[in-house]
C-alpha cells in the first residue's frame, strides 16, 4: 500500500478541506491521475496519484485535514482490471480548452443557459408559455420535472426557495469553507487595521466604448482575445501609479514599502468566493497582454487551478460590480495593498456638457484608500488621472497628450 499524504503548499498553511474525490473508492487509478480535490484558505488544488493502482479513500468529502495527514491509500500490488488496457489508461488532466471570455473583464455577462427539462416538463412548459424562471426544479443537476412546472402554475406569482416547499419554515446550517473564513477575516482585519475611506468620481466612456467598437473585430483577429475594459482600467492605473506612489505602496510595521512595479490584482467571483489573481507588471505589457493574462485567471479561477503563487504578492487591486449591475459600492482594501478602485456599471445619463444637457455613458468610480499613507490630495489626484487617462485613450501611449508633447507643451 502506498500513503497519499496532504502535500505542503506554503509555510502559513496547516490545514485543507477536501472538496471532492475525483476518482470513486475502489476504483483503478493510474500514476499522475488526479484523484481529489483539496481547498486550502488561498487556494484549490489537486493531489494525484503516486503510483497506478487500486484507491482506497480514508477521508470524506467535507472533511477538513492537515498537512501530512494520510488522505488515500493506493493498493499497486492489485491487478489492473481487463476492461482497461494499458493503451487507453487515463492521464492527468488535460488542459482545458482556451476561454473565449471572462467575466471580470466584459460589460455584460453572457445570457444564461436555458435549464434542462424532462420530456414531460418540456411539453407543459411549450403549451401553457409558463415562464421558466418561476420553475424552482428539483431534478438531479437543476434539471426541471413534471410536477416543478404544476407548482409554478398551481400557484402563480409565488416562489419557494430552492429545495424547499412554499410556506417553508425550514433552516440549514452549512459548515463555511476555508476559502470563505479567510475572507471574512480579511475583510474584518481590513476594516480594523486600516484608516480607510472611499473617494468617489464619474468617467465618460463615450471614447473607450468608440474604440471597442471600431476595433474589436480586428484586435481579435490579431491577438485572438476579445478587446474588454479591463485592459483600458489596468493600463490607466498602470500609469497613475507610476506618478502617485503612495497609492502603490504598503506598511509594513513603520516602514512604507514602495513599489516600483505594478502588480494589479483583479477580483473575481467565483461559486466559492472572491478570489484576487495578481497580473505581474502591467505597466510593461500591452493591450493584448493583460487581456491574455485576465482570461487566463479568470479560467482558472473558474476552474479552481490558481496557484498560491497567482494570488500572492499584489500591490493594487481592481474590482468590477458593474458586470453584476452594481452602479455604486465601496470596496474594502485587500489588505496589505492600500488602495482599491472600484468600476460599476456603464449607465446612460444626462450630463451637461458646454451648457447643453447631453446623455453619455457613464461609469462611476470608487477608489478606497488607507488614509494612514495616503492623503485626499493623492487620493483624489490619482482617480482624476485615471478619469482623465480614460477619457483621452490616446494619452495612454506616453501619458499626456500627444499633441501637446509634438508642440512640447
Amino acid at each position: 500500500m502506498i500513503d497519499i499524504k496532504i502535500p505542503s503548499i506554503g509555510e502559513s498553511i496547516s490545514e485543507v478541506t477536501l472538496l471532492k474525490w475525483t476518482r470513486s473508492e475502489g476504483s483503478w487509478v493510474e500514476r499522475d491521475q488526479v484523484i481529489a480535490e483539496l481547498e486550502s484558505e488561498k487556494a484549490t488544488f489537486e493531489v494525484n496519484a503516486e503510483q497506478a493502482g487500486l484507491l482506497h479513500q480514508l477521508a470524506k468529502e467535507g472533511d477538513n485535514l492537515r498537512i501530512g495527514d494520510v488522505v488515500a491509500r493506493i493498493d499497486e500490488t492489485a491487478s489492473r482490471p481487463a476492461e482497461i488496457p494499458v493503451e487507453e489508461r487515463p492521464t492527468a488532466t488535460a488542459a482545458p480548452a482556451p476561454i473565449q471570455a471572462a467575466p471580470a473583464a466584459s460589460a455584460k455577462t453572457a445570457a444564461p443557459e436555458q435549464p434542462k427539462a424532462t420530456p414531460v416538463a418540456s411539453a407543459i412548459i411549450a403549451n401553457t408559455q409558463v415562464d421558466v424562471k418561476a420553475i424552482q426544479p428539483s431534478g438531479v443537476h437543476g434539471k426541471i420535472m413534471k410536477q416543478d412546472v404544476l407548482q409554478a402554475l398551481n400557484n402563480p406569482g409565488k416562489t419557494a426557495f430552492k429545495g424547499a416547499e412554499l410556506m417553508s419554515r425550514n433552516v440549514r446550517q452549512d459548515k463555511m469553507s476555508n476559502l470563505r473564513k479567510t475572507i471574512a477575516r480579511r475583510l474584518v482585519e481590513a476594516k480594523n487595521s486600516t484608516a480607510m475611506l472611499t473617494t468617489f468620481n464619474e468617467v465618460d466612456m463615450t471614447q473607450i466604448m468608440a474604440i471597442r467598437k471600431e476595433h474589436k473585430d480586428k484586435f481579435k483577429e490579431l491577438h485572438g482575445v476579445n478587446l474588454g475594459f479591463m485592459s483600458f482600467f489596468a493600463k490607466a492605473c498602470a500609469v497613475a501609479l507610476t506618478e502617485w506612489p503612495n497609492i502603490n505602496a504598503s506598511i509594513d510595521g513603520d516602514q512604507i514599502i514602495f513599489h516600483d512595479y505594478a502588480d494589479i490584482s483583479i477580483a473575481v467571483s467565483t461559486p466559492r468566493g472572491l478570489t484576487v489573481p495578481v497580473i505581474r507588471n502591467v505597466e510593461s505589457l500591452s493591450m493584448a497582454d493583460i487581456e491574455k493574462k485576465v482570461i487566463e485567471l479568470a479560467g482558472k479561477a473558474r476552474d479552481s487551478k490558481l496557484t498560491a503563487e497567482e494570488l500572492q504578492g499584489g500591490t493594487f487591486t481592481i474590482t468590477n460590480g458593474g458586470v453584476f449591475g452594481s452602479l455604486m459600492s465601496t470596496p474594502i482594501i485587500n489588505i496589505p495593498q492600500s488602495a482599491i478602485l472600484g468600476m460599476h456599471k456603464i449607465q446612460d445619463r444626462p450630463m451637461a456638457v458646454n451648457g447643453q444637457v447631453v446623455i453619455l455613458p457613464m461609469m462611476y468610480l470608487a477608489l478606497s484608500y488607507d488614509h494612514r499613507i495616503i492623503d485626499g490630495r493623492e487620493s483624489v489626484g490619482f482617480l482624476v488621472r485615471v478619469k482623465e487617462l480614460l477619457e483621452h485613450p490616446s494619452w495612454l501611449l506616453m501619458g499626456k497628450d500627444p499633441v501637446a508633447s509634438l508642440l512640447e507643451l
